[in-house]
């Protein structure tokens, strides 16, 4: 599984990339990565129609754990995933900013 910073995801953002954020509506609502797409885990494997084989598709969580998983699956299915490490809460522990 490819693994970026959140360094590494702000640049991505700054350049354009679809973040997918795996969290359930109500973790997004509470605040997310800016841009970012709500697609629930349990959804996402009925929702790939929604992203782009041809782009790499960023995946984030709380915390990594979910994304990484999502991430595996989605490599799985012939995407370009990247899964974001530490997820939101480290996002937001380095002070960056989100929206809700």
């Amino acid at each position: 599984m490819r693994e970026i910073d959140i360094d590494q995801a702000a640049a991505a953002l700054e350049q354009g990339a679809t973040v997918v954020d795996v969290r359930e509506p109500s973790e997004y609502a509470d605040g997310h990565l800016p841009g970012a797409v709500n697609i629930p885990m349990g959804q996402l494997p009925g929702r790939t129609d929604e992203l782009d084989k041809e782009t790499t598709t960023y995946v984030v969580c709380a915390s990594g754990n979910r994304s990484g998983a999502m991430t595996d699956f989605l490599t799985g299915s012939g995407f370009d995933a990247v899964n974001i490490a530490g997820g939101t809460s480290a996002w937001i522990r380095a002070g960056r900013p989100t929206e809700k």
